[in-house]
């Protein structure tokens, strides 16, 4: 009875939908069933409109979708995203949308939300979550680095030089070199040694996963653990906390859009409204000696 109930209730929600072909159709009604199969399993609610929301598309595909590789993956949460669009409109029916700590991707992360981030990386139940979350505060507060830039990173990448100092060779259109901030390079370290295996070119971030797809970060994210009241970990923040703290810093605009990969201020200009002003004196002192 179950079964038939979720199918007609999948049904109803393809067909308010209005999908523009037959093939759209399927695709939609086959999504949405697999979705609806998954919550009844997990004893969750089954109604389409409270499976199509992003918080719930999420959830599934981190919890009930771990068979298919990213590409599949990837083409269910498409599917799963338009219908939600066909059906609910640009407003969600369910009421304001939840409140993201990612809304704002420049907004920098401060000392405390730092360090509620790493205990929650340290308190994870696993090897792979806790060393995954850990590689991700290490790259992105310690070297500035975004998502499209941690996920082809090898173990080889990471270089210790005779003076101690951790550096990261980046891959891809932006290549260069990051040296690690000394507050997170013994993190890096750490979380090297820990994916790395002799005579083998394993990947930095999730060694054991071959998939990497533009979604790799954000689908290890949704499958860890966040204690109550921490902030959630996003990667544009810990850029954005890099900047800012390099700004703060007064480190040479050169150097520092050499090391965070930049050819325009324009990543700077969206972080400018989180950096600390001078006091009036500091202003007037600096603006006289320089």
């Amino acid at each position: 009875m179950n079964g038939e109930r979720i199918g007609a209730d999948c049904r109803r929600a393809v067909t308010r939908a209005r999908p523009a072909t037959p093939k759209q159709a399927r695709d939609w009604l086959g999504a949405l069933a697999h979705a609806a199969a998954h919550a009844d399993a997990c004893g969750r609610p089954t109604k389409a409109e409270q499976l199509l929301t992003p918080e719930a598309i999420e959830w599934y595909l981190a919890t009930g979708c771990l068979h298919l590789d990213q590409s599949s993956r990837s083409n269910r949460r498409c599917r799963l995203n338009h219908l939600r669009r066909a059906l609910l409109g640009p407003d969600l029916i369910t009421g304001r949308p939840a409140a993201y700590s990612g809304s704002d991707p420049s907004r920098p992360y401060t000392r405390s939300e730092q360090a509620q981030l790493y205990a929650s990386a340290r308190s994870q139940p696993t090897d792979e979550l806790r060393y995954g979350l850990l590689t991700l505060l290490a790259l992105g507060l310690g070297c500035g680095l975004d998502s499209p830039e941690v996920i082809p990173l090898r173990t080889h990448d990471v270089r210790e030089a005779p003076n101690g100092a951790v550096g990261v060779a980046v891959r891809g259109p932006r290549a260069r070199v990051v040296l690690c901030r000394t507050a997170w390079a013994a993190v890096l370290t750490e979380a090297t040694a820990w994916a790395s295996r002799p005579g083998q070119a394993r990947y930095l971030f999730r060694p054991a996963s071959h998939a990497r797809g533009t979604n790799t970060v954000t689908n290890f994210l949704a499958r860890t653990k966040k204690p109550p009241g921490s902030p959630s970990l996003v990667i544009g923040r810990t850029r954005a906390t890099w900047l800012v703290d390099a700004i703060e810093a007064r480190m040479h605009l050169p150097t520092l859009m050499a090391a965070a990969g930049l050819t325009t201020l324009r990543s700077i200009d969206r972080v400018l409204p989180h950096v600390r002003n001078l006091t009036p004196d500091q202003a007037s002192a600096v603006l006289k000696e320089f």
